[in-house]
């Protein structure tokens, strides 16, 4: 039989069975695979545009964390409500109004006349990279109904995001030598077109859930929770921390997550369901992701304005800088769970921690014209670290609740390592803002994070022995 002969069974939007070939299943997965690539490949695109984007439109390193923070806050913010939202509309709906709406915005990117209206652009492709993370997901598990294939194709899409997360640096930098800064968002509208066509063409819409309801208030709370919050950290090193408007951002964050905690642990239908937290491993992976979140890609932030502001390197040489670090993911990816499967997961995630901490301090003595091959190993050693760490960290997660309730794990995950990266960048590009203090801010940057990493390991390689002895 030929391979595009074989049929699998799908419903179409009001639950009626359809077939779809194999051929129909496999650009379905090209498709979903392209909406989680352009997502990634603009988390790591934009460092290496850094400093010309801040020549080109006059912004301080403020604004600059400003471009990087509103797309990670959008995202962190809005991907629980984009899952529920495809639950009830129906996941390709939603899915393609999420290409639609990131394409548009990286043109309003490409064609932004300042910081402001740039900052606007990127509020905006957040909010449609939420939209498409879950959405794929759902896609994806709707045309796989063999749990082997639904595997291998979710194995193809992950792959294909490390492949733009890696590719993301060295494309950006040739881009901005060749084109110019704003070449790096006009690459996304022939990957979002693209994705369109596949999707309108040959995804099958899922069976609309009427009954599940959008948390309308507590999205609200969470959005200006994380703004205000990310606001007072990165204009503390802009004003000052004792500055009024700084004071007055950190006790309206507080608020807000407290009135978002009291409205989740009474809304009918939360967006993120307290009781997940019963689970004890749970909230272990959880606080890990945030804080393992908080201390990279912080890092990679302030990295990519040190290679470029302090040691001189054209974006160009500055994407090539990060290739070996971003590529050395995804090989480590593939290494962890054979690693888990020995040693556990809890002490895999423990390792891949430690040995990041240890990446970071080998930096601290970097100054001022370190020669690149002299911070080689260490840049490898903590992107080597993350990559050991995520595979069991997800998996974990997933196996501490019910499998019905694996796709809202997986979202808490992913918002909660998007907060984490919102912070690491707010906190770390305050402590470099000014240009006299950078270096010492980047070693301040790179004591925290070790300090962050180690915090990790502690808190869930005691908290999950802890656990042990309770069971």
């Amino acid at each position: 039989m030929r391979a595009s002969t074989i049929k699998y069974e799908t419903f179409d939007a009001d639950g009626a069975p359809r077939t779809a070939s194999h051929l129909a299943t496999s650009l379905t997965l090209a498709a979903m695979s392209l909406g989680y690539g352009v997502v990634q490949l603009d988390v790591t695109i934009v460092n290496t545009a850094l400093d010309a984007m801040g020549k080109s439109l006059g912004g301080g390193v403020a604004e600059l964390q400003w471009v990087v923070s509103a797309y990670t806050i959008a995202f962190a913010a809005f991907i629980l409500t984009a899952g529920a939202l495809g639950d009830r509309i129906g996941a390709k709906r939603i899915f393609m109004a999420g290409f639609a709406i990131f394409t548009a915005a990286s043109l309003a990117c490409a064609l932004s006349p300042n910081a402001i209206v740039l900052i606007g652009a990127r509020l905006v492709q957040g909010l449609a990279a939420a939209i498409l993370v879950p959405n794929s997901l759902a896609l994806l598990n709707h045309a796989y109904t063999d749990d082997r294939a639904r595997g291998r194709a979710v194995a193809v899409w992950a792959a294909g995001a490390s492949l733009a997360l890696t590719a993301g640096p060295f494309v950006g930098g040739a881009l901005i030598t060749l084109v110019g800064w704003r070449a790096i968002f006009l690459v996304n509208l022939p990957i979002g077109l693209a994705g369109l066509w596949l999707s309108w063409r040959f995804a099958t819409e899922t069976t609309r859930a009427r009954s599940r309801e959008i948390d309308l208030a507590g999205q609200l709370a969470a959005i200006g929770a994380l703004g205000a919050l990310a606001g007072a950290i990165i204009e503390g090193g802009a004003l000052g921390w004792q500055h009024p408007l700084v004071l007055s951002a950190f006790a309206a964050a507080a608020v807000l997550a407290t009135l978002f905690v009291w409205r989740e642990s009474r809304a009918a239908q939360p967006m993120l369901p307290l009781s997940l937290f019963g689970h004890r491993l749970f909230t272990l992976t959880t606080v890990v992701g945030l804080l393992v979140n908080v201390a990279i890609y912080g890092l990679i932030f302030v990295l990519s304005l040190y290679f470029q502001r302090i040691n001189g390197l054209s974006a160009w040489w500055t994407g090539l800088a990060f290739v070996p670090m971003m590529g050395a993911v995804l090989p480590v990816n593939l290494l962890a769970p054979r690693l888990a499967e020995r040693i556990g997961p809890c002490p895999t995630i423990v390792v891949g921690a430690c040995i990041s901490a240890l990446g970071c301090l080998g930096l601290v003595w970097i100054e001022a014209g370190t020669s690149y091959w002299a911070i080689f190993a260490q840049m490898i050693a903590i992107s080597g670290g993350l990559g050991l760490l995520v595979p069991p960290l997800t998996s974990t997660l997933l196996g501490s609740v019910e499998k019905a309730r694996s796709g809202i794990a997986a979202g808490v995950l992913n918002a909660t390592r998007q907060t984490g990266s919102v912070l690491g960048v707010a906190l770390f590009g305050s402590l470099v803002a000014s240009d006299s203090a950078f270096m010492i801010g980047l070693h301040q940057s790179l004591i925290i994070s070790a300090a962050v990493l180690l915090l990790a390991a502690g808190v869930i390689g005691l908290g999950a022995k802890a656990l042990g002895r309770a069971m």
